[in-house]
Order: structure tokens, then sequence, then C-alpha cells
């Protein structure tokens, strides 16, 4: 007897029938998806824009002229390669710079981010009328930087200058601030902490303000004098601003330049530091090269060391600071 194998018109459709089209996406939700992945990029674009234009094409030009014998006056362009760097590492006037540059980077930034930390956990405190001492902490930022210079030049004057003046109070003999090596380096240490002391203090208020409460209460109730609590707990919980601190700060003091060149006011070269160089930084060294003796090469060749520098200063700072804090 023959079996009809034929589907019923009420039962299922057969396995081999293919499943029809699914329904197609809309514009509007392809350009939801779109705008949901590409709408981070987009909003970053503009620094990265802005970057390739004005740092990273700087920064790979300036490598490619430390490859040359660049002078502008005569239009000289000789590829010379690594002779610039090879010059550089034997070049006696450069590492006197260096020396200098870091000296005045450990003078001033040392005292200055322990000293911002000192006024800020002061401001922390309950005190009268405290927006008026935070904005004080501003008012070094708002001056000029050549107003200050020359304000403290003034100050730092071996006959006239009111230091010498408050020294010979207490007997001790008038110091050429200007002359010496290791004065220049203190007048010029001043100069910056002065102007940015009161900023990274107020850096540190912000983080302190956002130390919780309770660590300090228990504390106290444990029997912690402030002095412990201060070291205990504020200075752990600042550990991250404190590394930015270190490094902005390092950033900064390896690229001095406008304190030690007006502190050079009556010298007949203001990017020599002195007669002797006492105080020439790197970047005053670099200027003096590229725009001084029209040797734009080798200036771009110290730029380049410089940048270096400044990341090797940077992680050993980070690393340094990271270790004493005992974080992972």
């Amino acid at each position: 007897m023959a079996t009809d194998l034929r589907p019923s018109r009420n039962g299922p459709p057969p396995a081999s029938a293919k499943a029809g089209p699914g329904p197609r996406r809309t514009w509007r939700s392809r350009a939801a998806r779109l705008d949901l992945k590409g709408a981070p990029y987009a909003f970053i674009s503009p620094f990265y824009l802005v970057f390739l234009v004005f740092g990273a094409f700087p920064l790979g030009f300036t490598l490619w002229v430390s490859l040359h014998e660049w002078e502008l006056a005569s239009g000289t362009r000789e590829f010379v390669g690594l002779d610039n760097y090879d010059y550089l590492l034997t070049d006696a006037d450069f590492w006197h710079a260096t020396v200098n540059t870091l000296g005045i980077f450990v003078v001033a930034t040392v005292p200055q981010l322990l000293i911002a930390l000192m006024i800020a956990n002061a401001l922390n405190r309950r005190m009268r009328v405290p927006t008026l001492f935070r904005i004080g902490m501003v008012a070094p930022l708002v001056t000029s930087t050549a107003a200050v210079a020359i304000v403290f030049t003034q100050m730092f004057d071996k006959d006239w200058g009111m230091i010498n003046w408050a020294l010979g109070l207490a007997g001790i003999d008038p110091i050429a601030w200007a002359s010496s090596r290791g004065w220049s380096w203190i007048a010029i240490a001043v100069m910056v902490d002065w102007r940015w002391t009161g900023y990274n203090a107020l850096i540190y208020l912000a983080a302190m303000q956002a130390v919780p409460k309770d660590l300090y209460e228990a504390a106290a109730i444990d029997g912690a004098s402030r002095f412990r609590q201060f070291w205990q707990i504020t200075v752990p919980m600042l550990r991250p601003t404190i590394i930015f601190t270190v490094i902005i700060s390092t950033i900064g003091g390896l690229q001095l330049f406008t304190e030690p060149v007006l502190f050079s006011v009556g010298t007949p070269n203001k990017m020599d530091g002195g007669p002797a160089h006492q105080f020439q930084t790197i970047t005053m060294y670099m200027y003096d090269n590229a725009f001084g003796h029209d040797r734009y090469g080798y200036g771009a060749t110290v730029a380049w060391a410089l940048f270096v520098l400044i990341i090797v200063f940077s992680l050993i700072n980070f690393l340094a600071v990271r270790r004493t804090g005992g974080t992972r």
C-alpha cells in the first residue's frame, strides 16, 4: 500500500524550504550604529589633528634638521648624518649647561613641592577667609614673568639689592649672586619657587579635599597626631597628584629659560648665562646656537637631547615617587 509523504496543508513547511530574507536595516539604524562607534573618535580627533600639525610635524622636522649642517644666512643644507650628535657627546659647553639645568632644577623643585604640600595642608584646615588666602596663591601666576624676574634681579643685586642689605644687618658680607655659580642657582630657584609654589599648593589642596574625612576621624580616635595623620593618610592618598606635579615640574624645570635670561640683565650676551656661563641652561645654549650663531642643525640636535633628557628624568622621578610610596 502506497503512503502519501506530502505534507498536509496545515502542517509545518518542509525542512528544505528556505527562509525568506530578514528585515533590512534602515538608514537611521545604520547612522545610529555609526554614531555609537564613531562619536568617541570624532570627539578626540581635534586634539590629534592639532598635535600632528603643531607637535608631531615640528618634532619630526627638528629631527631632520638635526641631521644637517643647516644655516639660514648662507643657505647651507648639507646632510651630515649623526655628526652633530657625535659632536654633542664631546661638547663641554653642552654638558656644562646640562649640569646648570639639573642643578637649578633640583634646587628649585624639591623645596617647591615640599613647601606647596605644607601650604596646602594649612589651607585645608578651618581658618578665617580661606578664599582670600587661596586667591593669594594664584597671584604670582597673574604677574608677568618678565616683571617678576626684573624685580628679583634688583633684589639680588650685589651692591644695592634688598637681600644683601638684609644679610648686612645680620653681619654677613654681600654675596655676588650673579657671579657665583651656586648662588646664582639659588637666586633663580627663588624666582621659580615664588611663581609656581602657589600653583602646586592649589593642586594639592584640591586633592586633599577629596580625601574622606572618616579616615581622619578614625585616626584621631586611635590617638594619631596631626603630623602622623598627614604622613600616613594625606600623603599616601595624594600619591597620584604628587606624581603628576613631579612630572610637570620636571618638564618645566628642564625647559627653564625666561628666569635665567632675565637674571643676566647687563651682560653682553644674555644667552651666555653670565661671564663664565655659570647659570646657562640647555634651552639658552640651544637658542644661542640656533639664533645667535646660525647653527640651526646643531641647535636642533640640542633640542632633541633635551627632549630625551626630559623623558628619562620624568620616568626616573615617576618610578622614584612610586617606589617611595610603596605602590605596585
